[in-house]
């Protein structure tokens, strides 16, 4: 073998061992550098799964008073959702459907459909602390806004992301950014809400992380104004129940069955 033909063979060893480092350190840097946006989308898609039902009991405290009420409700991807108040038995019955942007609430004392409007997206459902949007779990936080991690922490061995959500020009929101913190397995811990001028106006934080419906999954979701008068104005939501991947007829999702009794 020539000198030349051995310098060529040289060369080229040493294209493929540089070629192979890139291939190897790829797969590194993405795992160093996620994107926000997927952490996002994979939050979103572990609290829902393909479908899910569940049962959750809504507390909304105040410092004087408090009211609970059971709520069943059933989603399917990240758009479509029902949900249903079944006890007490003054507020039975009492619904809300939500598909894509859409949303329909159901009030069997009048016996009448009414479509909300966006702009009534952010209020409050049922006078709680979590709004229309919150309890759907809707997803416009994916489609209408930009995200960017700001930090990292880990706790119990487990990487928790904080994110800034800024919106898109014109996308038809009204909080000026959010930032969430959400493990890396896709569990939720914080979302936090802000104004135009950037000042927090409620914030919901999430606890008692465990086996529920086959994965860690938080029991309880507490929903805070920064406005409230007192640290004991919150509402609590607490799972009793959530299954996911429930096989969930087409049928379950229409306006015609917000007016019945769902199971």
């Amino acid at each position: 073998m020539t000198k030349g033909n051995q310098s060529m063979i040289t060369r080229r060893l040493k294209t493929i061992g540089f070629t192979l480092g890139i291939l190897l350190v790829l797969p590194a840097a993405a795992a160093a550098n996620p994107n926000a946006g997927a952490i996002i989308a994979k939050a979103w898609d572990y609290m829902r799964g393909k479908t899910s039902v569940s049962v959750v009991r809504m507390t909304v405290h105040r410092e004087d008073w408090q009211r609970t009420s059971v709520i069943k409700a059933w989603t399917r991807g990240r758009k479509t959702s029902i949900f249903q108040i079944v006890a007490p038995k003054k507020d039975k019955g009492n619904g809300t459907l939500k598909k894509d942007r859409d949303m329909w609430t159901y009030n069997p004392k009048i016996n009448r459909v009414v479509k909300i409007p966006p702009s009534m997206m952010s209020q409050s459902w049922m006078g709680s602390d979590f709004s229309n949007n919150d309890l759907s779990k809707a997803d416009t936080i994916l489609m209408d806004y930009t995200h960017e991690i700001t930090g990292t922490t880990e706790v119990n061995g487990i990487t928790v992301y904080d994110i800034t959500s800024i919106p898109k020009p014109d996308a038809p929101v009204i909080w000026g950014k959010q930032a969430l913190k959400i493990r890396e397995d896709g569990v939720l811990l914080e979302q936090a809400f802000f104004d135009e001028d950037m000042e927090p106006v409620k914030i919901m934080t999430t606890t008692d992380i465990r086996m529920i419906g086959g994965k860690p999954f938080p029991a309880r979701w507490t929903m805070r104004s920064m406005e409230a008068e007192s640290d004991q104005d919150y509402t609590l939501l607490e799972y009793e129940s959530l299954d996911f991947n429930v096989p969930l007829r087409d049928s379950l999702f229409t306006l015609n069955a917000l007016r019945k009794p769902l199971r």
